[in-house]
């Protein structure tokens, strides 16, 4: 039986943590809610709904990220998959079983939800996330001829594919980072169509100005600098 656990990077997301926690299947072993400085109930709601939680006090996607892994890197017994996930419930995480179904019955190494138009809800993803994964997508295709059409949070890995990736992106680089050293370490990859709903709450990304700038120039620094690594 494989080991499964979920990491949940969480910023004020106290009215959607729970509702999270909740829909993740039983078949995960360990919720992981890193929460990412709350100012508000989101520490409490998660741990009510049966998370361990985090603190990670550094403001960043990766940062909370990788406080996760450092956390299962110190428990004797080490996971078999790693799912990250978002925190305001624009994920279905039922849909987890899909997810992790090629790693385990295909022996695939890494999963990417991508969110297809016709699964999303209207007004779920804004123009400047849709230009951001067009052209992440269609640079990584023309400079290392991959097939990836989404930067989507949910997603699945292997612990130990993960852990040989040697992820360093402390903020909005941490998705496309993830792919970019998947495809230079040949690592077998698939994307699964997934459902995507409005969050609840603001985006601290996507729904700023300056998020979505900061995002942007994040996401062509990564592919920019392996397009031309060695």
């Amino acid at each position: 039986m494989s080991i499964i656990k979920v990491i949940i990077p969480a910023y004020n997301e106290a009215d959607s943590i729970a509702h999270v926690i909740q829909d993740i299947p039983d078949l995960v072993n360990e919720i992981i809610v890193v929460s990412n400085n709350s100012s508000d109930n989101t520490e409490k709601n998660a741990k009510e709904a049966g998370a361990t939680v985090l603190t990670e006090t550094n403001k960043g996607y990766g940062y909370a990220c990788l406080k996760g892994m450092d956390y299962i890197s110190k428990q004797d017994v080490k996971p078999d998959i790693i799912v990250f996930l978002d925190g305001d419930y624009s994920d279905y995480p039922e849909q987890l079983t899909e997810l992790i179904a090629p790693i385990l019955e295909d022996n695939i190494d890494f999963v990417v939800g991508s969110r297809v138009k016709r699964l999303r809800e209207s007004g779920s993803m804004t123009v400047p996330q849709e230009f951001g994964n067009w052209l992440a997508t269609s640079l990584m295709r023309l400079f290392f001829k991959s097939t990836f059409t989404d930067l989507g949070p949910f997603r699945a890995i292997k612990y130990n594919k993960l852990l040989n990736l040697n992820m360093i992106d402390k903020t909005y680089g941490w998705t496309v980072e993830m792919q970019l050293k998947v495809l230079k370490q040949n690592l077998s990859y698939r994307e699964i169509p997934v459902k995507y709903r409005n969050r609840i709450g603001v985006s601290k990304v996507s729904g700023t100005i300056k998020g979505a700038i900061f995002a942007g120039i994040k996401i062509l620094y990564w592919i920019f600098k392996y397009s031309i690594k060695k």
